[in-house]
């Protein structure tokens, strides 16, 4: 899943690209990820791209008083062409979901792996009347998301700091991938919870996040999109490692298996050497 600095990569290519081009054409190959129907799509037709956006994981292009909004979702991606391919696209036969044609020629498409589609894409007059973008918190690397910020949200919650990590109503952007990134750059155990933490332990945990969003942000400005997921899984140092050593310790880096996601950690360097339970509400084993 594209998260927060993936998705900071596709506006800024957008950006680069898109940007001053007007649209010649817009296709919805899969109905089901179409979520609006007024304006209609055929209305983006004629605008020019003024400006690109990113609201957590959300991409917002701007066509006049009109915004073309789109989240990839688990298995979405952005498929970019100098010159966009003339073949007719059929619904159900292809993994595109819209195709986006510019007036030089070029355009991309959107498309999804899988079976379980969630990729949506919204036409709309104002961004903040896309239900997941109203719903947003605040983004963590905001430059004036501070401290205290951080520190009043996680005040009093009873909720482990993995889950709160990927709240996008506590913190826009940061998926499954990014806070195990950012549990393990903090050294804590992703089932401690927020309302538990030590002045100490809120201040590490805050510049975690702000740290590991930061560099996957600059590590990944400027590539290509068929770049950004080599060179996001390339940056990690516990997700997706399963079985592997940690960088920092050398110990093997564990999972927790849950019913559609997992997460992984390194016991050394989170939780005191102590495997975590591969269940929901557990504890640590004693």
């Amino acid at each position: 899943m594209p998260e927060l600095p993936e998705v900071d990569a596709l506006v800024g290519f957008l950006r680069e690209r898109a940007v001053g081009h007007a649209v010649t054409g817009a296709t919805v190959a899969a109905i089901s990820a179409l979520k609006t129907f007024d304006p209609p799509l055929q209305a983006l037709t004629g605008r020019t791209i003024d400006g690109a956006r990113r609201h957590g994981k959300f991409v917002d292009l701007e066509l006049g008083d009109l915004h073309l909004v789109f989240h990839l979702a688990r298995a979405g991606w952005l498929r970019w062409y100098e010159e966009l391919p003339k073949t007719v696209i059929r619904p159900g036969k292809s993994p595109i979901a819209l195709r986006v044609r510019l007036d030089d020629g070029s355009g991309f498409d959107l498309t999804e792996a899988g079976t379980k589609k969630s990729l949506a894409v919204y036409v709309a007059h104002d961004p903040a009347d896309v239900p997941g973008i109203a719903r947003l918190g605040p983004d963590p690397t905001a430059p004036d998301f501070t401290l205290d910020d951080f520190a009043a949200i996680l005040k009093g919650r009873r909720t482990q700091v993995k889950g709160l990590l990927r709240d996008q109503s506590v913190f826009a952007g940061v998926g499954n991938a990014y806070s195990d990134e950012i549990l393990h750059n903090a050294r804590m155990s992703p089932y401690a919870l927020a309302a538990n933490l030590k002045p100490d332990d809120v201040e590490r945990l805050y510049r975690a996040l702000r740290d590991t969003l930061d560099e996957a942000v600059a590590g990944a400005a400027g590539r290509p999109p068929e770049e950004l997921k080599d060179g996001k899984r390339s940056r990690m140092q516990v997700h997706g490692r399963t079985g592997q050593p940690c960088p920092v310790c050398g110990d093997t880096v564990r999972e927790v298996i849950f019913a559609d996601s997992t997460f992984q950690y390194c016991p050394t360097c989170q939780t005191g050497g102590k495997p975590l339970a591969d269940r929901v509400l557990s504890r640590l084993l004693k």
